[in-house]
């Protein structure tokens, strides 16, 4: 081999290496997964807006209508709150790299003619499937103010 050959060679392996070191992978695909935007409705929002002593009228403001209301035996209503949200990401990308080298000669009265050429491709991606609830439950008092707040959330 000459030394522009070895020169060809040298450079398309150095541009396969760089190609392949430069991709993403898998397990980086999956970092990169965010959720998507924040639902009306959080966790958060409940701990901020809700408080003791808030009339109906506010809650109901700040979180909408409830999914569930009932009465206990005293008349006191109690709003429950479900929402279940469902999250699916997916990442990909895909990288590919090409290349060729031709070379032509005359030695003595034959005619050398030569050429390499190569390419190389590859795909990385990772899904995500997420589900979340959040139940909230309000419990008022005679006057219709809230008397007792708890919640629940999970992920899986």
């Amino acid at each position: 081999m000459t030394g522009k050959n070895y020169f060809v060679l040298a450079v398309l392996c150095i541009g396969l290496f760089l190609q392949t070191g430069c991709m993403m992978t898998a397990a980086q695909h999956q970092q990169n997964l965010g959720s998507s935007k924040e639902r009306e409705m959080t966790l958060g929002v409940v701990q901020k807006e809700i408080r003791i002593g808030m009339s109906q009228a506010d809650v109901a403001e700040a979180l909408g209508s409830p999914n569930i209301v009932t009465k206990d035996d005293s008349d006191k209503e109690t709003w429950i709150y479900d929402k279940i949200a469902s999250e699916a990401s997916y990442s990909n990308s895909t990288s590919s790299i090409g290349g060729s080298a031709g070379a032509a000669g005359i030695a003595g009265t034959v005619l050398i003619l030569g050429g390499v050429g190569g390419s190389h491709s590859q795909n990385a991606g990772a899904s995500s499937h997420t589900q979340k609830t959040l139940t909230v439950v309000i419990k008022f008092n005679n006057n219709n103010r809230v008397e007792k707040l708890s919640y629940h959330t999970s992920k899986f």
